[in-house]
């Protein structure tokens, strides 16, 4: 889940003092058009200690004006607050409409140090979980516009944050024994940390992820994220106002606010291959592994789910094909899933792929899959920002209730260069047999991959659990791909297996 916060992101000092100005220009601007609105802006930290939590807080209360900025920091709860229920002291903290409220070590803190120490299971973590949705929920339903951000560290960038933070003699203060315990306990937080998000994360009230390594990134990646979120809340019509009439665009300006950004896929290293021969070698030996493990799976009741996504021409349906020479053909089904009918469009999204789950031991292959709601839909504009934005959590709980039924599964994207793209359309075009599978929504789909590329990434971030992660496929070379594609599947079911 936190791939898209480990990735290096950098902003040169250069880069970083040309956006600052407009920045804060107009991050003042919109504070003093929201300071009529009717509404509130919650921002809430969380995150990795030594992340930039409290550095964050401090520059926005810098760039803004602090006098209509609340900033609050919890820890334990004083004699006057055990008193009373849990959440009486976010109630008396919220700000008024037009205002602006930080929350530091807020209503996640709890539940993330309970779980991560032991003291509570997943079905008493997903309870406490319940009541911060139904407290949110109640904000969001009254007006409020939330932004929760989860600053990320690696534990190794954590180490090297807090070693640093030791070095220098005005900041040495700010580390103490408590975080390198928790450093020490990074893997149970960050596992605490996914559940959290995955459960939380929903289409009001969405967690953005962000990687606190660099300080100018950071700095920008937020301010830039609060902007854009308030500006699209106060260009958005009153409830009971005229909407046909216009409304005022202060955006214009967005596409300069954006930060060249590496993406998850920009990392997959693409020249991977594989001789013929050695392919064909590795390719009969998986076979001969797949086969029994499908025959012990079936017999144990064990059931999988293969989930195939990727760039048009990615080669998907030649994936699916090596994969399937190796089962029964009573023992799997793949779909192909396309635009939904009119009867599936009658339903919640989820609806056709529950229906297509098999009974017990078998494979079920998607060529496509429910990630459509958050690729294609989204980008297509066939979903509201509020349905793709909580589709992540939807698809997450779809995905958990399938691992925790003790079904394996896999979730593959096999990822090509625009360049291999296009070679592999000219050879569809000018072959009669493969002709039939390119159309015009192709070539067309090729003018939004930065677009895509975009969706992906949150895709990913989002979706790729420690129950269903996804597995980035090098794609450029056939070959290649179908193989490391078998040996996973092979690793996953020997895994399950036993």
């Amino acid at each position: 889940m936190f791939e898209t916060a480990e990735l290096g992101q950098t902003v040169s000092k250069q880069d970083y003092l040309e956006r600052v100005p407009l920045l804060r220009e107009r991050l003042l601007d919109a504070q003093q058009r929201l300071r009529t609105a009717p509404f509130p802006v919650l921002v809430l930290f969380a995150g990795v200690d030594g992340a930039g939590k409290s550095d964050t807080t401090n520059l926005l209360n810098e760039w803004l004006d602090p006098r209509w900025i609340t900033t609050l920091a919890y820890s334990t709860p004083s004699e006057e607050e055990v008193e009373r229920p849990e959440f009486w002291r976010f109630w008396r903290d919220l700000p008024a409409k037009g205002q602006i409220g930080i929350f530091l070590s807020a209503w996640y803190s709890e539940p993330l140090l309970q779980n991560a120490f032991g003291k509570t299971d997943l079905s008493e973590l997903d309870r406490e979980l319940e009541k911060i949705l139904a407290f949110e929920r109640t904000l969001v339903d009254d007006g409020a516009l939330i932004l929760k951000f989860w600053m990320h560290l690696g534990k190794d960038q954590q180490k090297e944050r807090l070693t640093a933070l030791e070095a220098d003699p005005t900041q040495r203060w700010r580390v103490t024994k408590r975080d390198w315990k928790h450093w020490k306990m990074y893997k149970k937080f960050v596992r605490a940390a996914e559940q959290i998000i995955m459960r939380t994360s929903t289409g009001n009230a969405p967690w953005t992820i962000v990687e606190g390594m660099d300080d100018r990134y950071r700095s920008l990646k937020v301010a830039t994220h609060l902007l854009e979120e308030v500006e699209r809340r106060l260009g958005e019509p009153l409830p009971g106002a005229n909407n046909d009439a216009p409304v005022a665009d202060h955006r214009s300006q967005e596409g300069s606010m954006r930060i060249a950004e590496r993406t998850i896929l920009s990392g997959v290293e693409l020249s991977h291959s594989l001789e013929k021969r050695a392919y064909s070698e590795e390719q009969d030996q998986l076979h001969a592994r797949l086969n029994p493990l499908h025959r012990l799976a079936y017999e144990s009741k064990v059931s999988t789910i293969l989930v195939f996504e990727g760039w048009d021409a990615g080669g998907k349906g030649g994936a699916i094909r090596r994969i399937t020479r190796a089962l029964d053909a009573r023992n799997y089904q793949v779909f192909a899933i396309g635009p939904p009918t009119d009867e599936e469009q009658a339903h919640h999204y989820l609806w056709r792929f529950w229906r297509h789950l098999s009974r017990a031991g078998r494979f079920t292959i998607y060529d496509r899959s429910w990630y459509g709601r958050v690729l294609v839909e989204r980008v297509e504009g066939f979903a509201t920002k509020t349905e793709w934005r909580r589709a992540y959590a939807e698809i997450n709980d779809f995905e958990r209730q399938l691992a925790d039924h003790g079904t394996v599964v896999l979730k593959f994207w096999i990822h090509i260069s625009p360049e291999e793209q296009e070679r592999r359309f000219k050879d569809r075009a000018e072959t009669p047999y493969k002709r039939w599978k390119l159309t015009e929504e192709d070539w067309r789909n090729r003018e939004k991959w930065a677009e895509y590329e975009s969706a992906v990434d949150d895709m990913i971030e989002r979706t790729s659990t420690a129950v269903a992660p996804w597995h980035l496929i090098s794609g450029n070379d056939k070959r290649y791909a179908r193989v490391e594609i078998l040996t996973r599947i092979c690793e996953a079911l020997e895994a399950r297996l036993g």
